[in-house]
């Protein structure tokens, strides 16, 4: 009993520290486990995808609302699912949320992957608008989002542990802790159109509108040719060390050339010297791997395509030349010399691929004027002109093809406004492989290879006799035939470049068959294509007048008509140009006014852009050479807007004037009885636009027969009556004061009237004299002696009171109540000398006493005193003075000065009660007067 009592307890003593081990080794292990494999682990948050679903401008705040959706995929890497609770994600812009997107609640299998798709909305206003704006503009956005992800991790199906998610490195990882998740990313923008962006911002006629504009419209503005553009954008994740891409381009019109290039602050400080060292290595590898192992082969196509990336930024263009690219990008144009061994790889590692890198990178480099002659004179000419013949081994390949392309595009931008380059290409053969290449299958070829041409051509006339002379031509005409408009548009640019200032390759183009395919351009679905066409067109008609006419005749006025109306401003200057150079021709003058061509061209006399203002008006001067076209320049208010338009340039001031020149030395003879005929059975409306135009232009001799016999002063007096139309009263106005001119060969404001000759003159001496004095007159108690002899010859007033029944008769002494001593003494004065000096304070006393003694020679001497002080104030006190003591010069005067001025007198209160009242008078005053200057002009 005792034993097995004893061994009972060392049973459970066993038994008990068993237990207790094994709990312990349990916890062990579940600690273990927790601290090892169910560890909760960063999960990896990547950004896959952001692409642009839509944009809304808000005015007139200006708040940009950009829409992107965005693909995030989460990759959970523990051995328990994480169920996460509706979240929101934060959007943050240079330190500010600008949009919120929505998660909703989800789970995140153990050890899984998990796709997040949702939409956000960026709200930016005024300020982050702009900054936006610089963003688009380097081609990179930077964007900062938070998201905090609240759920439960479970394990092993039995535990369920709170968790929150967070990022804690700046890029595409996070893990779960309980501050929120931050990742960072860099949005490149590819496949946008930064040449057509730049080319809307540099537009003539938008640049002249920022100077009038407030700051807030200006930022609109600048962007809004961007916001067109954003829709067709795509966006795309780039690791953030990569840089903003910027493709090197040529020019795009004759004259103009553009660079497509990203724009952004250029390097400084630790960053340069990063630079300065990453391109340093890079040029080291080009260095060192000049054969054809395939792992040299492999490092050379690496750095190459690292410094072409670098290159596409502008601003560390110089770090890179500073750096020593150029040497090493120029060895590696050529291919290393092949062993023994290499010659029988087939095919050889990375062929091709090295060069074109290496001519893309130069071609970029080049876009700076200061590298062009470094990248030359490192031997670049002769390695490029090799390149274009690479295809004569006869493979055929989408690399050569490249290769070749890049060739292309790097000659283009070293010659670029580089005449001692463009004749070094021409040195060393560099024209005949690319006018052959224009024959090329690949399209993208024969574009980079006419595109060199163009440049090459430009201002070097030894370059565009050898272009034709490797008969270049032929194909060039067949490529304007080209559907595609890159092909024609690059086509046409070449052959304009030849044209220029060459008469003779002019003659050739023209006998290869050029002008047809020049002409169905017009059409071309491409702008630029048609502007090429259009100034191509200008220089064919510059001299040749049979050209002219050939033009004409193939159809070429109508699509240059349409043009005219296009909303591209230089599209309408160069068919303006080309108009103006037709319109040289008697009956293409005809034939551009008959198919509507007079209104367009008006209208564009109102542009901001001076010269698309002053081919438009080179082209009307041209016009209004045939006499046919007189009656349309009416018809269409062609007279008006000439003699109303504010016009930029001088030159297009005098072109002006000489088509109102050209057009009044028609009316005559057939254009004046077809206009006096037009006046007589037309619509009321375009017998004023007939009378007023008259005004302007019909000669002295005509007046009469055209505003008196022919009723067209009844119509100028109907626009000067028209109450209600402001612009018509101004228009007649402006033509009667325009008829008076021409009528009267001095008007009385001009000058002062001689005064007539006193039948008995006696002198200064006897003015208040005692001698002889045979009647006094007091005045004012005053005793003024006088002579009747003199007083009888001096007026009809003073012959009636001696000679007639007056009491005056006989009486010696003779009182006058109602003139002052200082006014009776200068009429005296006036009929003893013939003159006296009137100031203007004592003129209108004086004009009332002339009136009332009928002594006209001193009225007149009054009323041009008086006429001197007219103004906008007085006027009409001083018409109603001269009907008063019936003033007839200062009538006169009153009404030419408030036609003169009818515009400023508008706006005084009463100004149309005025002009009702003397409408009648102003009609009568110009009867008398067009009647008499006819009388005068009669032989």
């Amino acid at each position: 009993m005792v034993c097995c009592v004893r061994c009972s307890k060392g049973c459970k003593i066993w038994c008990g520290v068993t237990a207790i081990l094994l709990v312990i080794l349990l916890v062990t292990l579940v600690v273990v486990l927790f601290l090892t494999v169910f560890k909760l682990k960063d999960p990896h948050i990547t950004l896959q995808s952001v692409k642009l679903e839509g944009f809304k401008l808000q005015l007139p705040t200006l708040k940009l609302n950009v829409s992107l959706g965005i693909v995030v995929t989460v990759e959970n890497p523990n051995h328990g699912s994480f169920t996460y609770q509706n979240t929101t994600a934060y959007l943050h812009y240079r330190g500010t949320r600008v949009a919120e997107a929505p998660l909703h609640e989800d789970t995140i299998p153990a050890r899984d992957d998990h796709n997040i798709t949702t939409s956000l909305t960026i709200f930016a206003g005024l300020t982050k608008f702009r900054d936006l704006s610089t963003d688009f503009s380097r081609g990179v956005i930077n964007f900062t989002s938070t998201t905090t992800f609240l759920g439960k991790v479970k394990v092993l199906n039995l535990f369920k542990m709170k968790a929150t998610v967070k990022s804690k490195r700046q890029k595409e990882t996070s893990q779960f802790r309980n501050y929120p998740s931050i990742w960072h990313s860099r949005v490149q923008i590819r496949n946008f159109n930064w040449d057509r962006a730049f080319l809307l911002l540099s537009s003539a006629s938008f640049v002249n509108t920022l100077g009038c504009v407030s700051h807030r419209e200006r930022d609109l503005l600048l962007l809004l040719p961007l916001l067109r553009l954003l829709s067709s954008m795509d966006l795309h994740v780039r690791p953030d060390h990569c840089l903003p891409e910027r493709k090197g381009r040529k020019r795009k019109l004759e004259e103009d050339f553009e660079d497509d290039r990203q724009i952004s602050a250029p390097p400084t400080g630790h960053a340069r010297d990063a630079l300065l060292s990453d391109v340093k290595d890079q040029v080291t590898v080009l260095d060192s791997t000049f054969s054809w192992k395939e792992s040299d082969r492999a490092a050379a196509k690496r750095a190459t395509h690292a410094l072409a990336d670098l290159a596409k930024n502008e601003e560390v263009v110089n770090v890179i030349v500073e750096g020593g690219a150029i040497p090493a990008l120029v060895k590696h144009l050529q291919a290393p010399p092949q062993a023994e061994s290499d010659r029988l790889q087939r095919p050889m590692p990375f062929e091709h691929e090295v060069e074109k890198g290496s001519a893309f990178a130069l071609g970029l480099l080049a876009v700076k004027p200061e590298h062009q002659q470094l990248i030359v004179d490192s031997g670049a000419l002769k390695h490029l002109v090799d390149l274009l013949k690479r295809h004569k081994n006869g493979s055929t390949c989408r690399a050569i093809n490249s290769l070749i392309r890049r060739a292309a595009d790097a000659i283009t931008n070293l010659a670029h406004e580089n005449s001692s380059i463009k004749t070094r290409v021409r040195m060393e053969g560099g024209i005949p492989p690319l006018v052959h290449l224009l024959e090329f299958a690949d399209t993208k070829v024969q574009r980079a290879a006419a595109g060199a041409l163009r440049t090459l051509a430009f201002k070097n006339d030894e370059n565009k006799n050898q272009i034709v002379q490797c008969n270049a031509l032929p194909t060039l005409i067949l490529m304007l035939r080209s559907e595609d408009a890159a092909i024609h548009y690059e086509a046409v640019g070449v052959i304009g470049n030849l044209v220029h200032s060459s008469p003779n390759i002019k003659k050739e183009v023209l006998l290869a068959g050029a002008l047809q395919p020049v002409i169905g351009l017009l059409s071309s679905c491409c702008s630029e294509s048609q502007r090429e066409a259009a100034l191509l067109l200008g220089q064919f008609a510059a001299t040749d007048s049979d050209c002219k006419i050939h033009i004409v005749q193939r159809g070429a006025v109508r699509p240059l008509i349409e043009m005219l109306q296009s909303p591209d401003v230089q599209l309408k200057e160069m068919s303006a140009f080309a108009l103006g150079r037709l319109a040289q021709d008697t009956h293409n003058q005809a034939g551009i006014a008959h198919n509507g061509g007079l209104i367009p061209l008006l209208k564009l006399l109102d542009s901001k852009n001076g010269s698309l203002q002053h081919n438009a008006a080179f082209a009307l001067y041209g016009l209004a050479d045939n006499e046919d076209n007189v009656a349309d320049f009416i018809r269409v208010g062609g007279i008006q807007r000439l003699q109303d338009g504010e016009f930029i340039v001088q030159a297009t001031k005098d072109c002006v004037a000489k088509t109102l020149k050209r057009l009044e030395e028609k009316i005559h003879g057939r254009v004046l009885n077809h206009l006096l005929y037009l006046m007589r059975v037309s619509e009321k409306a375009f017998q004023r636009r007939v009378a007023l135009a008259l005004a302007h232009l019909c000669s002295a001799n005509d007046q009469r027969k055209i505003f008196i016999d022919h009723h067209g002063l009844e119509l100028l007096m109907g626009l000067l009556g028209s109450y209600y139309n402001p612009k018509q009263q101004l228009d007649g106005a402006v033509a009667l004061c325009k008829l008076a001119n021409k009528a009267l060969t001095l008007s009385p404001v001009d000058a002062a009237p001689p005064s007539p000759t006193p039948q008995v003159y006696l002198g200064e001496q006897y003015v208040n004299n005692a001698t002889l004095s045979d009647v006094i007159f007091l005045v004012e108690g005053k005793r003024f002696y006088a002579h009747r002899i003199c007083l009888l010859a001096s007026s009809d007033a003073f012959r009636a009171m001696f000679d007639g029944g007056y009491r005056e008769k006989e009486a010696r002494d003779i009182e006058i109540p109602n003139i002052r001593w200082e006014v009776f003494e200068l009429m005296m004065r006036f009929i003893y000398t013939g003159s006296v000096e009137i100031t203007l304070d004592i003129a209108q006393d004086l004009l009332r006493a002339a009136d009332q003694y009928l002594l006209e020679g001193l009225k007149r001497l009054c009323e041009y005193t008086i006429a001197q002080d007219i103004s906008l104030e007085n006027v009409a006190s001083m018409y109603e003075l001269s009907e008063a003591f019936n003033a007839t010069s200062l009538r006169h005067t009153c009404i030419l000065f408030i036609l003169e001025h009818f515009d400023k007198l508008s706006a005084k209160p009463g100004h149309s009660h005025l002009i009702q009242r003397i409408i009648p008078e102003i009609q009568n005053y110009f009867v008398k007067a067009l009647t008499k200057a006819n009388s005068n002009n009669q032989p």
